[in-house]
C-alpha cells in the first residue's frame, strides 16, 4: 500500500469518496485529477491522463458512470497498478464476504454473511445487503437499495435508490431500475425497469 492516494474524477461522486478515504487513514495524501480544472470544491493536480506519472500511488476511480469506470479500471489492470477499495468505517460487514478491488462501501452500508461483491462496484449510503447474495462487477447500487438474501445482479447494473428486491432474485447484466421500485420477479432481458412492482420501459 502506498502512502498516496490518486483519485480519477471530481464530480459530486468524488466527493463522498474522498471523504471515505480521509476517514479511511490509510494515506497521508489525497490527489484529485480530473480534465475539468474548474472545480469549486477540489483542488485539481491535473487531468486524468496524468495518472501515469504516479505509478507508485495507489488508484481510484471516483466516477459514476458504470462503463467508463470499468474502462478506467480495466487500463489500470493492464498495467498493473495498484487498486484501492474504499470502505467507510461505519460499515458493518459479515463473515465470508468478498469485495472486489476499486469498489467503494458507502456510509451506513450493511452487508450481511457469504456475500460477494465484484470490483469497481458503487454500493452506495446505506444500502443493505443481505446473506449471499452476488454482486457482480462494475454494478451501481443507489442509496438506500435493499436486497434481500441469495439475490444475484449482473455486470453493470444500476439500481435505482429506495429499490426493494425481494429473495431469491436473478437481476441479469445491464439493467436499469427506477427510484422506488419493487422487484418480486426474476429480470433477464437487458431494458429499463421502474414501478411496484417493476414494469419494463423500455
Amino acid at each position: 500500500m502506498s502512502d498516496t492516494l490518486v483519485m480519477l474524477g471530481a464530480g459530486g461522486h468524488a466527493k463522498v469518496c474522498y471523504d471515505i478515504a480521509l476517514a479511511m487513514e490509510q494515506w497521508h495524501e489525497v490527489i484529485i485529477l480530473d480534465d475539468n480544472q474548474e472545480n469549486d470544491y477540489f483542488t485539481i493536480s491535473g487531468p486524468i491522463s496524468d495518472y501515469i506519472n504516479y505509478d507508485d500511488a495507489d488508484f481510484f476511480i471516483a466516477i459514476g458512470s458504470n462503463e467508463v469506470r470499468k474502462k478506467f479500471i480495466l487500463d489500470l489492470i493492464a498495467q498493473n497498478l495498484s487498486i484501492a477499495t474504499l470502505i467507510h468505517p461505519s460499515v458493518i460487514i459479515g463473515s465470508k464476504v468478498q469485495i472486489g478491488q476499486g469498489s467503494v462501501l458507502m456510509p451506513g452500508v450493511i452487508v450481511n454473511a457469504k456475500t460477494q461483491i465484484g470490483q469497481g462496484c458503487i454500493i452506495n449510503t446505506a444500502t443493505t445487503i443481505d446473506h449471499d447474495c452476488q454482486i457482480d462487477d462494475y454494478v451501481h447500487l443507489s442509496p438506500g437499495v435493499h436486497l434481500s438474501g441469495t439475490v444475484s445482479i449482473g455486470e453493470s447494473s444500476w439500481i435505482g435508490t429506495g429499490t426493494s428486491v425481494i429473495n431469491n432474485i436473478n437481476i441479469t447484466s445491464q439493467v436499469i431500475i427506477g427510484a422506488g421500485a419493487t422487484v418480486i420477479n426474476d429480470i433477464n432481458h437487458v431494458g429499463t425497469y421502474v414501478g411496484v412492482p417493476i414494469e419494463k420501459v423500455k
